[in-house]
This record gives structure tokens, C-alpha cells and sequence, in this order.
């Protein structure tokens, strides 16, 4: 006969902060995230930070091409 051994409720996740999302999806603008930082990402990053990272990262990263190219030509 098998004892059932209590199971213990889980710990609630750890949110992370909104540094480490930006970190999150900075390194996933360069493809250099590996598979265990990003499944400990789905744990913890709250998706609509995420976006917000992604929409501001974006937007800087077309800032940036535009000042470039306005360097190159003037």
C-alpha cells in the first residue's frame, strides 16, 4: 500500500522586475537567449511588460537607424 505524501502548495513565482524584462527582450532582439533563462522567463516576466519593453526598445532601435543615416548623408 502506497502513502500519499501531502503534496505542499508551490511558492508563488518571482516577478521580475521591469529591468530584468528589459534585459529579457533586449537579448531576445540579438537571438542570444538560451532555453533555461528564457523557460525562467515565462515564469516570472508579466507580458504586458514585455510588450511595453518591446514597443520601447523598437522605437529606439528606429531612432537610432534614422540618426545613423542622417549622419552618413549630412
Amino acid at each position: 500500500m502506497k502513502s500519499n505524501p501531502e503534496k505542499l502548495p508551490e511558492p508563488a513565482p518571482h516577478r521580475a522586475s521591469i529591468g530584468n524584462t528589459f534585459k529579457a527582450v533586449a537579448s531576445s532582439f540579438f537571438g542570444v537567449r538560451g532555453r533555461s533563462a528564457h523557460e525562467q522567463d515565462v515564469k516570472s516576466l508579466n507580458p504586458v511588460h514585455v510588450v511595453l519593453a518591446g514597443l520601447v526598445m523598437a522605437g529606439l532601435f528606429i531612432a537610432t537607424l534614422l540618426m545613423v543615416v542622417r549622419a552618413v548623408l549630412s
